[in-house]
Parts: structure tokens; sequence; C-alpha cells
């Protein structure tokens, strides 16, 4: 098996009201797909608490970790050689650069919630478009690590779980550990 880089994501602005159940696609979006930790600007308790649900039941350490400055996560990631790649509508198509990113064996990812700051445009090393139309940003995380890790982290292994899918043509098959 390829071994897959290590994948960060970062999460910038926070939309109060609507915004938990994103967060909450957006981390279990992260986890599915590969990603050992999300950072957001606010945690709060019930996201959590899921997501710290989702890893005893499902496997893995997934992690939700609370920065309040996307700036220091960016300084951060820079210090620990780290790709920087954001997400948005307005960057060069990913079918462009996707080959680039694969050599990558540290990223950190940052999608927006509501306007980014002009600011991080300037401070990634890459501006990525999955599509140049208004879309979803748990969409277009999706898109990007899966092509990004060349669909190796669909073969990923949670280790430890109290229920696991077989999977079946028809039907359902859970059995518990």
């Amino acid at each position: 098996m390829v071994s897959l880089p290590s994948v960060r994501v970062l999460r910038v602005g926070h939309r109060f009201v609507r915004d938990d159940r994103t967060l909450t696609h957006l981390c279990l979006t992260s986890r599915a797909l590969g990603a050992e930790a999300i950072y957001l600007e606010e945690v709060e308790p019930d996201i959590a608490r899921s997501i710290s649900r989702v890893n005893a039941t499902w496997g893995g350490d997934f992690q939700v970790i609370e920065e309040k400055s996307w700036r220091d996560v960016i300084r951060k990631a820079k210090k620990e050689a780290r790709t920087v790649v954001h997400l948005t509508m307005y960057g060069v198509p990913i079918q462009e650069k996707v080959s680039e990113l694969r050599k990558s064996k540290k990223l950190l990812v940052v999608v927006g919630g509501p306007k980014v700051p002009r600011e991080v445009y300037f401070a990634a090393d890459y501006n990525i478009a999955v599509t140049s139309q208004p879309h979803s940003e748990t969409a277009a995380l999706a898109i990007a690590l899966h092509e990004i890790q060349n669909g190796e982290e669909l073969k990923k292994d949670f280790g430890k779980s109290t229920l696991r899918i077989i999977p079946k043509d028809r039907g359902k098959r859970v059995i518990r550990s």
C-alpha cells in the first residue's frame, strides 16, 4: 500500500447558526478521507463529542483542534514544511496542479466558510479550484483530498473500532468487535 501524506485541514471563518452541521460534515469528510486533524476557530462541545464518538465507534484518532488564529495555523504549517493548499473557486484548476500536490509529504488544506481574507490567497502555496462555480466547501474538500491522495485514502485502515462494515453487493452487514 502507498503511504499517504500527512494531511491537516484548516477551516477559516465561522458562520453562526447554520454552521454546526457544515462543520460536522467537514470534520467527518476530513477524517474519512485521510486527514489527521482539522483546525477550527471555535469548537462546539457537541461537535467535539460527536467526532470523539465516531473515532471510538469506527476507529481512528482524528483530532478537532480549536485555534483562534488561522494565521498562526498557517505559520506553524510552513515551519513544519507543510504545503499550504487553499481551496477556492478562483484558483487554478486542480487537474493542472495535482501532480505537484501529490509530491508533498505534508499538507495543510485550507477551506473557507464566509468570505476568506485576501491574505489567505497570498499565504497559500497553491490556490486551487475544484470547479470555478459556487459549490460546497465540503464537496471541494472531498474531491481535493481524493485527487491529491490518488484514491489511496479509500484503503485506509482506521484500526481498532467497535463497529465494522462488511461490504456487500446488497443489504447491510455490520459486525461488532
